[in-house]
C-alpha cells in the first residue's frame, strides 16, 4: 500500500513539473504593466469582450497627483502652518516665535510683562493663534478640495463623447465602469487608426525580438523604449535572446480615446497569436517558448496631427 501511494505521488509530481514546464515555456517574452496613459494612467481602462479587466499598470514615469500638459504637479505645500507662505504664515510663526523667545530668555510667554499683564498677555497671544490657526484651516480646505477632487483632470463623461463609436476592428464593449462607458471615442478614430495599431503590434513585437532598438525608437515612446532596453539587458546578461514572430492581431476592442490639451489617447484590448522562443545567444539551441498566444491592453498617444506611439501595456 506504501509503496502503490508512492508511485501516485511521484506521478503527480511529474504531472505538475510538466505543468509549470509548460507554463514557464509560454512566458518567454516582456511580460510587464508599465506605460503611461496620461491622465487615466493610476485607471483602470473600461472592460471590453476581448479583456473583461487589466492589471493595473505597475511601473510609470507619471506620478501619481499630478496635473498633464507640461504643469507643476498639484502637490501639498511642505512644511505644515510654519511654512506657509505669505502674510498669514509669517504672522503666525511670528507670534509664536515671539512667545517661545521670551520663555528662553526668562520672561515667560507673555514677552516680559508681570503679574496680571502677563496673564492677559498670554490669554491673548493664545487667542490670536487659535483664530489665525482657524483662518488657515479653512484656508486651506478650500484650496485643497478642488484638486484633490481632480476637477481639471476629469472629463464629463455622463454627457457622452460626440462622434460615433468606430466599427471596424473593435468588438464589443462590456457595460459601464465608474461611468466611463467602453468603447467611448472623443478623438474619432478611422480605420485607419485601427489599422495603425494592429501595424504597430507586429512591428514592436518582432522589433523587440530582433532586439533593434532603432524600431522600438521609432514606434514606442522614451519611456517605453526604456523597459523594452532593459529587458533586452537583462536578457544579454543572461545569454539569451528573446526571438518573437508571426505576431497575428485575432480580436480587438477599443476600450476607450480621449483627448487631453493636444494630446490624443486610446487604448486598445488585443488578443494576439505569436510564436515565442527563448534561444541561446550563442547558439540555434531553443531553451523554452513556441507557438503562443497572448491578450494585453495597448494605450497609443500621439500629438494632434502626428503619428501613434505606444506609451503603455498591461497584461489580462
Amino acid at each position: 500500500m506504501l509503496r502503490l501511494c508512492s508511485r501516485v505521488l511521484l506521478a503527480l509530481c511529474a504531472v505538475v513539473a510538466a505543468v509549470l514546464l509548460i507554463v514557464s515555456s509560454a512566458d518567454a517574452r516582456p511580460r510587464f504593466s508599465a506605460g503611461s496613459r496620461g491622465s487615466q494612467t493610476f485607471s483602470a481602462p473600461p472592460s471590453t469582450a476581448t479583456s473583461p479587466s487589466a492589471r493595473p499598470i505597475e511601473r510609470s514615469m507619471t506620478q501619481p497627483g499630478t496635473r498633464t500638459f507640461g504643469q507643476r504637479p498639484m502637490s501639498a505645500p511642505s512644511g505644515g502652518f510654519f511654512g506657509r507662505p505669505g502674510f498669514l504664515g509669517g504672522l503666525f510663526a511670528g507670534f509664536l516665535g515671539a512667545g517661545l523667545l521670551g520663555m528662553l530668555f526668562g520672561h515667560g510667554f507673555a514677552g516680559g510683562l508681570g503679574g496680571i499683564a502677563s496673564l492677559f498677555g498670554l490669554m491673548l497671544q493664545i487667542g490670536l493663534i487659535a483664530a489665525i490657526g482657524y483662518l488657515l484651516w479653512n484656508w486651506w480646505q478650500r484650496r485643497s478640495q478642488p484638486a484633490l477632487a481632480g476637477a481639471p483632470l476629469m472629463r464629463d463623461l455622463s454627457s457622452g463623447y460626440p462622434g460615433a463609436r468606430p466599427t471596424y476592428g473593435v468588438g464589443g464593449g462590456g457595460a459601464a465602469v465608474a461611468a466611463r462607458t467602453p468603447g467611448a471615442d472623443e478623438v474619432g478614430l478611422t480605420p485607419e487608426d485601427f489599422n495603425t495599431f494592429e501595424r504597430l503590434l507586429g512591428e514592436i513585437q518582432t522589433g523587440y525580438g530582433a532586439e533593434d532598438l532603432n524600431c522600438l525608437r521609432a514606434r514606442v515612446t522614451p519611456e517605453m523604449l526604456s523597459y523594452f532596453a532593459e529587458e533586452l539587458a537583462a536578457n544579454a546578461s543572461k545569454g539569451v535572446v528573446n526571438r518573437i514572430s508571426d505576431v497575428k492581431l485575432l480580436q480587438g476592442d477599443l476600450a476607450e480615446a480621449w483627448r487631453e490639451g493636444d494630446m490624443d489617447y486610446a487604448t486598445v484590448a488585443m488578443r494576439y497569436s505569436l510564436t515565442d522562443r527563448m534561444v541561446e545567444r550563442d547558439g540555434a539551441r531553443v531553451l523554452e517558448g513556441g507557438a503562443d498566444e497572448a491578450t494585453e491592453v495597448w494605450t497609443f498617444m500621439r500629438k494632434r496631427g502626428g503619428q501613434w506611439l505606444l506609451s503603455a501595456i498591461q497584461q489580462t
